[in-house]
């Protein structure tokens, strides 16, 4: 298995055991630690990005233009996008109904695609094309989109366990890495090679921020 399956494996397993912990379920209407977000639509998100994986492995290999990992971030619409976007808008009230059923048919969903998944992905060809649909008019390769579902769900992770009030789910060493190393790659990407080495190497010519997003 490659290590892109192998980080999504790991980061979706975390992100099933969050979504059972009992605090999630207790908070699911309340307000989230993101804006304009409640707990469960935060939910909802997080277990989407395992489920989208099942819908891409299921269909057939689309046939448009295969772009690279940066590219991609360059394409999508929310990147940069005022939180009452379109675009930013739709993904609230997707992330809302796929979380409609509440938070135990929600886990028993994720659960589900976890260990389908892990049969399935040991098979797969990582190196085929991929695509969500709700993307432009390109594909990924899988373990490229693998590497995008992994960020989402360590991200995500962490803003549903800070809105419950319990730890972020821990990573396998190399899991986090591979997301730290996306993330510098997109902060380097947005603010120059510069900010991000001063951020990490000298607190006092530090920028403000060196956020990927």
């Amino acid at each position: 298995m490659s290590d892109s399956r192998a980080d999504f494996l790991a980061a979706a397993r975390a992100a099933e055991q969050l979504l059972r912990v009992p605090e999630v379920a207790e908070a699911w209407r309340r307000p989230s630690a993101l804006a304009e977000w409640s707990v469960g639509g935060l939910a909802g998100h997080l277990a989407f990005q395992v489920l989208c994986v099942s819908e891409a492995l299921a269909a057939a290999p689309p046939t448009e233009t295969t772009i690279g990992l940066l590219d991609h971030y360059a394409r999508v619409a929310w990147v940069g996008a005022e939180l009452d976007a379109d675009i930013n808008v739709r993904i609230r009230q997707g992330s809302e109904a796929f979380a409609a059923d509440g938070p135990a048919a929600l886990h028993r969903r994720v659960d589900a695609a976890v260990a389908e998944l892990t049969t399935a992905l040991a098979a797969a060809d990582g190196t085929r094309p991929a695509r969500l649909p709700f993307w432009g008019p390109w594909s990924l390769t899988l373990d490229d989109l693998l590497a995008t579902r992994t960020m989402e769900l360590a991200v995500h992770a962490d803003d549903l366990a800070v809105s419950v009030g319990v730890p972020t789910p821990g990573l396998p060493p190399e899991t986090a890495d591979s997301v730290a190393a996306l993330l510098a790659r997109l902060a380097v990407r947005r603010h120059g090679w510069v900010g991000v080495l001063r951020a990490l190497s000298r607190a006092e010519r530090a920028p403000g921020s060196i956020a990927a997003f």
